[in-house]
């Protein structure tokens, strides 16, 4: 009988994945030794067998080099079943593979970009996602070295094949750095460090063009790692000379603030495990009934204080949410703003509150009804009115944050920014999202200060609409 592939409690149920893939190894291990049999396979028989080559490959190490031999014999499809399979085993069991399978995984991989499999660019994704922002420990950042190690070893391929993939680890990397470069003393880092940098500036140096598809979130990452010296040179170029990105009719900075970040790469940055919570939570969950749903979250996801970086990840996801047409929301679930509040004040450090904010409030300073989505600036709004009176003093921090970005976040794009969120009202309050500013404008309870200052913009509001209208 097959091994393992995962970690299993004792009285923890038999995975249906694992045991499914078990079933085929144990129905095909008499073919998997040569001779192999040259006959054809029915469709089920061809997918089996590729599930009892996979299950070999990744339990059988010592056989690895026989089995993807047999694999190159039998396949008929490009490898598409066979990436399939693997992608849905890391979007499923990553995260209670014992080690040698995890070793031969990324062995398994740089295989499939050897050939070309089609689906490769899915499983780079895959694996991607199980690297988890905030996360120390060994395992975690044994995987953060061995993807970047792929993304630089088969550099070439990636670029030829499939070059959409590296401003995906770009993104990865450059956010997972962010977190890496806080532990200067961790001699466990170095050495990783350099590799990340390697491969995010040779991405940005060489390839800007691509980069461009990020749009401004690529701006908001790069600002959190200025302090090292590579980013830094990079940052001054941007602002001073965007000539030497070599990309035609690249202007700078302004002109990626321009452009809206896909939400694919918001869900770069957390897991699918938890997204399938997330989703969970903001789909089913009663509005009331949330409170056990979030200290499970937490208790799972946000256990250690360095993961708190992880919150900044999730707002952005949050905030780019969509329901595909064929998903049923319960009524009275919890909506995106709650669960947005309750992530704030998971906030322990001043610094990762203040990128929380940021995150939550970044669409607007750029908002532009032609290319944004009003999905991606309600839950700021919502969770500001929402807030009233109860939580007044959250509505007051958000509104002072919101105000001083108009003020501060680029001094030198600042009819930009001051554009961005006006528009970011004028809209939420055409699309019925709040029926009026009133409840913030009129509020005794807020700021006299920031109610004057919010008063200004709303009249900047006003003035851009009648100007609109002749």
């Amino acid at each position: 009988m097959a091994g393992t592939l995962i970690h299993r409690a004792t009285l923890e149920a038999e995975n249906p994945l694992e045991a499914s893939l078990r079933e085929s190894f144990n129905l095909h291990e008499p073919h998997l030794r040569p001779p192999f049999s040259l006959t054809t396979f029915t469709p089920d028989q061809y997918s089996t067998l590729n599930d009892a080559v996979l299950f070999g490959l990744l339990r059988e190490p010592h056989f690895a080099k026989t089995h993807i031999k047999h694999l190159h014999a039998i396949t008929t499809d490009g490898y598409c079943y066979f990436t399939s399979m693997i992608t849905r085993i890391v979007d499923e069991l990553y995260g209670k593979f014992i080690d040698s399978a995890k070793i031969q995984l990324i062995w398994l991989t740089n295989e499939m970009i050897n050939v070309l499999a089609v689906g490769f660019d899915r499983l780079l994704v895959a694996l991607l996602r199980q690297i988890v922002g905030g996360d120390f420990s060994e395992g975690n950042l044994w995987l953060c070295s061995e993807m970047v190690s792929v993304f630089l070893t088969k550099w070439e391929c990636i670029l030829e094949e499939e070059p959409l993939i590296l401003t995906y680890g770009l993104y990865v990397f450059l956010r997972v750095l962010a977190d890496h470069s806080r532990l200067c003393s961790d001699p466990r880092l170095d050495v990783l460090k350099r590799l990340e940098i390697e491969f995010c500036v040779r991405v940005l140096r060489e390839q800007f063009g691509l980069c461009l598809k990020i749009g401004r979130d690529l701006i908001r990452l790069l600002q959190d790692l200025v302090h090292i010296a590579e980013f830094k040179s990079i940052w001054k170029d941007l602002l001073l000379d965007p000539g030497q990105f070599k990309v035609d009719g690249f202007e700078g900075v302004l002109q990626i603030y321009r452009l809206r970040t896909p939400s694919l790469y918001f869900s770069l940055r957390i897991t699918p495990e938890m997204e399938r919570k997330l989703r969970y939570l903001v789909m089913n969950v009663k509005f009331g009934n949330q409170r056990r749903y979030q200290v499970w979250f937490a208790r799972k996801f946000l256990f250690l204080s360095e993961r708190e970086t992880l919150l900044v990840d999730i707002v952005r996801y949050i905030c780019s949410m969509r329901h595909p047409s064929g998903e049923v929301i319960e009524p009275e679930t919890i909506p995106r703003w709650a669960v947005i509040g309750w992530l704030l004040k998971c906030c322990r450090k001043s610094y990762i509150e203040a990128n929380l904010k940021l995150a939550l409030f970044y669409d607007w300073l750029f908002f532009d009804e032609k290319e944004d989505n009003v999905t991606s600036i309600e839950p700021a709004i919502l969770l500001m009115v929402n807030s009233i009176p109860k939580y007044v003093d959250v509505t007051n921090a958000l509104l002072e944050f919101l105000l001083i970005l108009v003020d501060n976040y680029d001094v030198d794009r600042k009819d930009l920014i001051i554009n961005g969120v006006v528009n970011s009202i004028r809209v939420l309050v055409s699309k019925g999202v709040i029926g009026s500013l009133d409840v913030l404008t009129h509020c005794d309870l807020l700021s006299p200060l920031l109610r004057e200052m919010l008063g200004k913009l709303l009249l900047l509001t006003q003035t851009t609409h009648s100007e609109g209208l002749q």
